[in-house]
């Protein structure tokens, strides 16, 4: 009897297996982390060894190690004498490639982009929907602000600068680190093709787009995936209608 108990009692929990990771590749998860709290851009200057050490708990050789790693895999640029600094993030992305195949007067290559625009941003506006701080949802109710401010006092700059952090700030708070990189670049390449090919005129639908921007931010405030994303669509639809427009202006007079 005591013999059946004993088979029938579970064995006492096996010690679990645990992969061995190198502390420099921990490390270099950490760095990543933290230039994305920072909100570093590509060629924005990145803390000293010394202060990544500190700040990490780390030791400066095994942070070195960690900047050798990032620097190997196209994430963080280590200048001689000047300091390190986050790289382009064409080891993320390939973007060198696509604004090599990236024709900004193309017109086909023009709704393309648009037609990728606008699955990046319903995509990211969803999921901010669920995932954006509290922090973050001010950020981008101020960035809609700015850009009517810009709107209303004529100022195109500030109206461009809005819309740009409008954007970001949305596909930041989707906490999706890949989308967030597609999305800012997707949009330099929409600018270079407003520069270039239209000589930035691109807009008339300016008024239309602060309500938009609207639309989208409250949704996304108040937590409705759906509505976020069909309010982006619409956005996007309406964005890329003036494109077209301006074209045709131009083409036909």
């Amino acid at each position: 009897m005591n013999e059946t108990r004993a088979a029938a009692e579970p064995a006492p929990p096996a010690l679990r297996k645990t992969t061995y990771r190198p502390g420099y590749e921990r490390v270099a998860e950490q760095i990543l982390q933290l230039i994305a709290e920072l909100r570093l851009q590509a060629g924005d200057r990145m803390p000293t060894e010394h202060e990544l050490s500190a700040r990490l708990g780390a030791s400066r050789t095994v942070v070195r190690e960690a900047i050798k790693t990032l620097s190997a895999t196209g994430r963080v640029r280590a200048q001689k004498g000047r300091g390190l600094y986050v790289a382009d993030g064409e080891g993320m992305l390939g973007s060198a490639g696509w604004s090599g195949f990236f024709q900004p007067t193309d017109l086909d290559h023009v709704y393309m982009l648009f037609e990728f625009r606008r699955v990046q941003e319903m995509t990211a506006s969803r999921l901010a929907a669920t995932r954006a701080t509290p922090v973050e949802l001010r950020t981008i109710e101020a960035a809609a602000e700015t850009c009517r401010h810009g709107h209303l006092t004529g100022e195109a700059p500030l109206f461009d600068r809005g819309d740009e952090d409008f954007h970001l700030g949305i596909a930041a708070a989707s906490h999706n680190q890949f989308l967030l990189a597609a999305v800012r670049e997707i949009r330099r390449l929409q600018h270079q093709s407003s520069t270039i090919g239209l000589h930035g005129t691109v807009g008339g639908h300016a008024a239309e787009a602060i309500e938009e921007h609207a639309a989208i931010y409250e949704a996304i405030r108040d937590g409705d995936p759906e509505a976020a994303a069909q309010a982006a669509a619409v956005h996007l639809d309406n964005t890329l209608e003036d494109y077209r427009r301006e074209i045709q202006r131009r083409v036909f007079g």
